[in-house]
């Protein structure tokens, strides 16, 4: 599970409990000129996951980590696909931030308030 706040132009990405240890990260800083937008979404999950570099992937269960597909490095949080954001990143080391939140409609509304329009 995954905590996401804005704070001072950024967007941070806390790893909390286990899953700092499955996915091998405990906390990732985004400027928020970096961040594209964010969206639920739970079909993420069966989507191709693509080579794993670092961290877990057990199918069914849990996928955390950083993953390579076509060409992008897509970091990964997440063990039940309903709980599933994308945050979509341009001009960063990951392409794409897939984490499980407790209420996904709020934090995509928390990092898309944060943009500018």
């Amino acid at each position: 599970m995954a905590h996401v706040s804005i704070d001072d132009g950024n967007l941070i990405v806390e790893i909390e409990g286990l899953d700092r240890l499955w996915a091998l990260k405990s906390r990732l800083t985004i400027p928020l000129a970096h961040v594209r937008g964010a969206t639920a979404d739970p079909g993420i999950v069966r989507e191709p996951k693509g080579l794993r570099s670092l961290g877990t992937y057990v199918p069914g269960v849990i996928t955390a980590g950083t993953f390579h597909v076509d060409g992008e490095r897509v970091f990964w949080d997440v063990q039940d696909p309903a709980k599933a954001v994308v945050i979509q990143l341009s001009d960063e080391r990951y392409a794409r931030l897939v984490v499980q939140v407790p209420d996904p409609r709020a934090t995509v509304a928390l990092v898309e308030d944060a943009l500018p329009h």
